[in-house]
């Protein structure tokens, strides 16, 4: 069995931050992130689009990184903020600008932190649209006056998003770019630790069942979702033998990219061992990483 790449062991993939630690807190529990490869002044880069949810309201980060993880470009709408849910930033960077726009005034949230429809995010460069996020794209354009769309220069390569329940696990996802939404369920009870069973499905179907989740509670498996083949690893160790408010973590990962409904496996034999982001870059696939919060 490989490694399971998690915050787990020196050599293994890093897919998890500080939240991988159970005293990480309710904070980071209502959380969700969207990284982008994207082209930008003329170098690749990453972008990133963080929204979260707390006591106070909604919140939203757009974060504009190199892959030296030198950060470029970051915007923040705090709570506070979030009246003011349209607007625009800017930055001169080596004599060139980057402006990015955002509107969420009419966004449509459901119990996640993401909105379901009613908003766009947009990154502009020399009246370029580098990323556009979101379903207003006619407000996108006519908001920030940008006459293209280099689509084909976007690249969705991660979602990390962290879930809550107590036996279930429920979310809606994707596992390539471009790739059709799923209905995701996971389902555990852990208050056993001798009968516990780990079931993963799929628009109902289950597509994964671990008996002996004592022994197995970590490892991996590969299965085929819209006829690819996407590995799965899981670790749930802390469900298990952690606190009572303690997470899981599991990785969906796929090195083949949707790009004009073809497939193309760019690395049949990567390894997994090096970091995260590299990951997610050099080997051009996609990776879903969800942590599963076990709540009371």
């Amino acid at each position: 069995m490989r490694d399971f790449p998690s915050c787990f062991g020196e050599n293994g993939v890093e897919v998890a931050d500080a939240s991988c630690s159970v005293g990480a807190g309710r904070t980071s529990q209502n959380s969700a992130t969207a990284i982008f490869c994207c082209k930008l002044l003329g170098k690749s880069c990453l972008i990133s689009i963080i929204w979260s949810k707390n006591l106070m309201g909604q919140c939203l980060s757009i974060e504009i990184e190199d892959l030296s993880h030198q950060c470029i470009f970051k915007v923040d709408v705090k709570p506070s903020l979030f009246s003011k849910r349209k607007g625009s930033k800017s930055l001169e960077v080596n004599s060139r600008r980057i402006e990015v726009f955002w509107d969420v005034s009419m966004a449509k949230f459901g119990s996640g932190p993401e909105p379901i429809d009613g908003y766009y995010i947009a990154v502009v460069s020399k009246g370029e649209i580098i990323l556009l996020v979101g379903d207003l794209r006619k407000e996108a354009f006519k908001k920030t006056g940008a006459v293209s769309f280099l689509s084909s220069q976007a690249l969705f390569i991660s979602k990390r998003e962290h879930i809550s329940g107590k036996k279930v696990y429920c979310t809606k996802a994707q596992f390539f770019d471009n790739g059709r939404f799923h209905d995701l369920r996971i389902e555990c009870d852990s208050s056993s630790t001798q009968d516990a069973i780990l079931v993963v499905r799929i628009d109902s179907k289950p597509v994964i069942q671990i008996k002996h989740l004592q022994w197995n509670f970590r490892g991996n498996c590969l299965i085929r979702i819209d006829g690819i083949p996407v590995e799965v690893f899981w670790d749930v160790h802390n469900w298990l033998f952690g606190s009572c408010l303690a997470n899981a973590v599991f990785l969906f990962h796929s090195d083949r990219i949707w790009t004009n409904q073809q497939f193309y496996d760019e690395s049949e034999d990567r390894s997994y061992h090096h970091s995260f982001r590299e990951a997610t870059v050099s080997g051009v696939g996609f990776s879903l990483i969800l942590y599963a919060w076990k709540t009371e």
